[in-house]
């Protein structure tokens, strides 16, 4: 049967097509055989053109029109003269006593991505569940390594639990690194300590880039991004400042109206006092001057939220002086814990006015973190979670 252009775009390299046969499963074997005057010799590099045996190798290559392929390689057996020793003439996109092609472990970490689960991909790749992982996540690793890149000038950090250890009775954590202008994780490391940062992050090249750091108000992180990062701005996190009094509100609310999630005012306390309507400011209001502790809360609450529609950063300064100076000369407890966050974190807070940066993407990184946990149905290894993840955020 001639070789038809089809045919030789579906061998690999340097081998020429013989016949094709197919078996009543719906498998297709291509006989092929490697045609070159000689090869060299893998102990000594030399040039060799003694041939002395021919054996017949199978290895899978990547399924055709969803069907099984086999490759039937012709191999011959080379006596180095020099060396004395044989060998076998290699075949390129097949590993050294590999089974299968490159080529299939690609389709393999493909469909990997696209099914469903790994049981559907083993039973329409027909391999074994141990060689289907090994090589599901050594191909994600070679796709990781060709994502090698310094650090860039923005970057946000932020953590998010990876599963919970049964042993000790605590939630295990895992720390993501997000590539602002490139929108992509940049990496990913199991804990949060800055211990557990610094040893993960040292080998990555280019420190002296990052120009601002975004992050929640944490102060191992803060403490990390200082010594490992010394040229960064950080700049707090304007969600998670807002929040802050949020816990307060709602435990003074239910000390009053009990545990009822629905009630309307609840929603009307957190939400944006900005954004609510004229009646229900009115009605708010009015309920409010029943209850001076919670109306005190709340009114630092929409000071916060006031604070962040200043423009510029000299003004922001001044009214966060204000406010902080108002706030020395309250009496609930938790208005002065808020007092005391602020003062700590001022320097970080007011960077938001020069920067305009928020921790937004790096909390839809977590979202889709968890959907990566959810649709494996948790993990009991991070680096595969970490392998799997870094693929799911790749640029």
């Amino acid at each position: 049967m001639p070789a038809s252009k089809l045919t030789q775009s579906l061998l690999l390299p340097e081998l020429k097509f013989i016949k094709v046969t197919h078996r009543a499963d719906s498998t297709t074997i291509m006989w092929v055989e490697k045609v070159s005057d000689a090869e060299v010799c893998p102990r000594c590099a030399t040039l060799s053109q003694a041939v002395y045996d021919r054996r017949w190798v199978t290895v899978k290559d990547a399924p055709i029109r969803g069907g099984q392929t086999l490759m039937r390689i012709l191999k011959r057996r080379f006596v180095c003269k020099p060396c004395g020793k044989p060998f076998t003439e290699p075949v390129q996109g097949v590993s050294v006593r590999a089974r299968c092609t490159e080529r299939y472990k690609l389709a393999l970490m493909r469909a990997c991505q696209d099914y469903t689960n790994l049981a559907q991909v083993k039973r329409v790749y027909r391999c074994s569940s141990g060689f289907l992982y090994k090589t599901f996540y050594r191909m994600l690793e070679l796709e990781r390594r060709k994502r090698q890149h310094p650090w860039p000038k923005v970057l946000g950090i932020d953590e998010h639990s990876f599963k919970r250890n049964k042993k000790l009775g605590c939630t295990e954590f895992a720390t993501v690194v997000v590539d602002y202008k490139a929108r992509r994780i940049r990496e990913v490391v199991q804990g949060k300590s800055g211990a557990a940062l610094r040893m993960s992050l040292g080998h990555i090249q280019g420190r002296e880039n990052v120009r601002h750091v975004v992050m929640d108000m944490c102060d191992p992180f803060k403490n990390f991004v200082r010594e490992f990062f010394p040229q960064a701005q950080i700049v707090a996190d304007k969600f998670h400042v807002l929040r802050l009094l949020n816990p307060a509100l709602n435990a003074e609310r239910k000390r009053i109206t009990g545990d009822k999630r629905s009630l309307p005012v609840r929603r009307m306390l957190l939400r944006n006092g900005y954004k609510l309507d004229p009646i229900q400011r009115f009605r708010l209001h009015r309920w409010l001057e029943e209850h001076p502790t919670l109306r005190e809360v709340y009114t630092y609450k929409e000071a916060l939220h006031r604070l962040y529609r200043i423009k510029g950063a000299h003004k922001a300064a001044t009214a966060l002086t204000r406010l902080t100076d108002a706030m020395a000369r309250s009496e609930v407890p938790a208005v002065r814990t808020l007092r005391r966050t602020l003062m700590k974190w001022r320097v970080e807070i007011l960077n938001y006015f020069e920067t305009r940066l928020t921790n937004g993407r790096t909390e839809g990184f977590n979202n889709l973190a968890k959907l990566v946990k959810r649709r494996a149905y948790g993990y009991r290894s991070f680096e595969n979670y970490r392998l799997r993840l870094l693929n799911a955020c790749a640029a």
